[in-house]
């Protein structure tokens, strides 16, 4: 009976272990998709933008379930620079998954231009902590895991896994119905994140009822489905993050206090 009890245990742990690779899979891409800063103040170099610092916290749920909570905060570091951040922590059976991205830029260049990115992860399996920041004189980008610049094609506009986020929350804004940001990783791989306006929804969340603009990240297959939800009357900040995986759901993260 001993041996039973064991092996069944054994059995679930498997499934367990396995279905956690999935559920850290899904919180790394939806790690991305959840930073998006608020802009009120108006720059006397660029009146078109302007700057809000907040504090927006987050419910992670799957399937109606609360399995964590996420904070984001956007913050002037001076006259020139401001910083975007997201902290994470999350319990999910045997997975835990605690992690902080930072990314600092420009306040109020007109095109979103990151300077520097930072990811530090902590939990099931390994830790990580790795660094990238651009230098635009040069045309080049840096990694704290590789001693020499990283091996790209550079674009001007190339943004990290935060830094895009600023520049949809802008384009959307401003009225655009498609988005392609190139983003560049710490092993200079370079990933196109595409976008598309599906149209106004409103929706329920912890924070009561909101309208809304719904956008869907487009993939080259079907089989995985991520959308995006901004709030016009809480100056297009991201309210909701949505992501399935073959129409079953992997996570629901939505905004419940917004200071």
């Amino acid at each position: 009976m001993q041996f039973l009890i064991i092996k069944n245990f054994l059995h679930t742990a498997k499934i367990t272990l396995k279905n956690s690779f999935k559920f850290k899979g899904a919180l790394l891409s939806l790690s991305t998709l959840i930073i998006t800063p608020s802009f009120a103040n108006t720059s006397k170099d660029n009146p078109t933008i302007t700057i809000k610092e907040y504090t927006a916290k987050y419910d992670v749920l799957r399937k109606g379930e609360r399995y964590g909570h996420a904070t984001r905060i956007f913050k002037k570091l001076n006259n020139k620079n401001c910083r975007i951040s997201y902290e994470s922590n999350i319990e999910w059976m045997i997975f835990s998954d605690k992690r902080t991205e930072i990314s600092t830029f420009p306040c109020f260049d007109v095109h979103v231009t990151p300077i520097k990115y930072q990811m530090i992860r902590s939990g099931t399996g390994r830790d990580k902590n790795y660094k990238i920041s651009f230098d635009r004189e040069k045309k080049q980008v840096f990694s704290n895991k590789k001693k020499f610049p990283l091996k790209l094609i550079w674009d001007d506009a190339l943004q990290d896994g935060i830094s895009y986020q600023v520049q949809l929350r802008r384009d959307v804004q401003q009225g655009k119905t498609e988005f392609d940001y190139p983003l560049v990783d710490k092993k200079g791989h370079v990933r196109h994140y595409k976008f598309q306006v599906v149209g106004k929804e409103t929706i329920t969340l912890p924070i009561g009822n909101v309208e809304t603009i719904k956008i869907k990240r487009l993939y080259d297959n079907d089989k995985r489905q991520v959308s995006v939800w901004f709030a016009p009357s809480l100056d297009y900040m991201m309210v909701r993050t949505w992501k399935g995986e073959k129409g079953v759901e992997q996570f629901d993260i939505q905004l419940k206090s917004l200071n």
